[in-house]
């Protein structure tokens, strides 16, 4: 895919599919989309401080090139308001602005806005039309597009929240540009996951052109978001609720949400870079389990260190991390079923499969190995 080409995939979901419109432009290319979801005339977004100031003055302009007027609601940057107070606060904005159920709400920001703004459509009257315009790598390619939608608890992250399918997403590579090396290596976590957990071929590429992409090639960053996109788009078409073969997206997120709960949520620790650390640690499970061959563990923790990316749960900023209070957040881990952890753990690079642990003594001890004493 060459720098400035644009195309549109689509998540296969019956009468409820969707277009992805993707690459460098691609918000222009699909304004017209966005308003026809739009029949009061006017856009109702929601967007942080932090994108209002980069980026919003120039979706203003493509809203007005399709005769719409945008109505922004700017909400303080951050993990932190994926919470009950900060949904509260949303909602109470949105009815204020009489959003109607036949209009749509767009989410214009990272993971955190998409999450947010996607929970608030699935409630607010009931549910409304969403449109997702993520401005992060991560949000690009992953939690854009498959209509996962929650708030953070302190029992753990992601514990409150709905299945909502948005019904376009828009991921223009061009508002890249502004993000921060750190945010765009975080967001590339997300790309190595989908190829480690089901796509080796696709992991060989990320090897040889992963790092160039993130150094500024924008035709080899413009392919990977593309390859990331379609790759989740056929697993979510065939599994949208999650019941199977969707599960092996969590590659590294039952470690990493457990980083992220003891991090504290306030940005010592990226969502990407505990998605890395517990993909590391879940590769280094499946080496302990004879699972996986030592030499794939290596190979990818090669590579996320070449990526500027944490290896494991020693390493992950925003530690020291024990194994005690880990274990106390993977054992109320949403993807446990009867009281039996369910991890994602690997086989091989490009092949990842659910494994039921019920040896948590053992898996303790494997942490505690993992992060040093208690």
């Amino acid at each position: 895919m060459s720098a400035g080409q644009r195309q549109t995939l689509m998540v296969e979901l019956g009468d409820r599919s969707y277009p992805v419109v993707c690459g460098t432009g691609a918000l222009k290319e699909a304004a017209d989309k966005m308003a026809a979801l739009c029949p009061n005339q006017r856009l109702v977004c929601v967007t942080d401080e932090t994108v209002a100031a980069l980026h919003l003055s120039v979706l203003e302009r493509v809203c007005a090139g399709v005769g719409l007027l945008l109505n922004p609601i700017i909400i303080p940057p951050g993990e932190a308001q994926k919470s009950f107070s900060g949904l509260d606060n949303l909602c109470a904005k949105l009815l204020a602005l009489e959003v109607e159920r036949g209009e749509a709400i767009a989410a214009f920001g990272g993971g955190v806005v998409g999450d947010l703004a996607g929970f608030a459509s699935a409630i607010i009257k009931r549910g409304t039309a969403f449109i997702q315009i993520p401005t992060t790598l991560l949000a690009q390619v992953d939690s854009a597009v498959g209509g996962k939608t929650a708030i953070n608890t302190p029992a753990g992250k992601n514990l409150i929240g709905a299945f909502h399918q948005p019904a376009l997403v828009i991921a223009d590579s061009a508002v890249l540009e502004t993000l921060p090396p750190r945010q765009k290596s975080a967001g590339y976590a997300e790309i190595v996951k989908l190829a480690a957990l089901g796509d080796a071929v696709f992991f060989d590429w990320l090897d040889e052109n992963g790092s160039k992409a993130l150094s500024g090639d924008v035709s080899l960053l413009d392919e990977a978001i593309t390859r990331s996109i379609a790759g989740k788009a056929r697993i979510v078409a065939r599994d949208e609720r999650e019941h199977g073969v969707r599960a092996l997206l969590n590659l590294g997120h039952s470690f990493g949400h457990a980083l992220e709960s003891l991090a504290g949520y306030e940005g010592a620790l990226l969502h990407g870079e505990a998605v890395a650390a517990g993909m590391g640690t879940a590769y280094a499970y499946g080496v302990h389990l004879q699972l996986c061959p030592a030499d794939d563990y290596e190979r990818l923790i090669r590579h996320l260190a070449k990526c500027g990316l944490p290896t494991g749960l020693s390493n992950a900023p925003g530690g020291p991390y024990t194994a005690s209070a880990m274990m106390q957040i993977l054992k109320n881990d949403k993807k446990n079923q009867s009281g039996t952890l369910r991890l994602v753990l690997p086989r091989a690079l490009g092949d990842a499969f659910i494994y039921e642990e019920h040896d948590l003594a053992g898996l303790e001890a494997f942490l505690r190995a993992q992060t040093g004493p208690c």
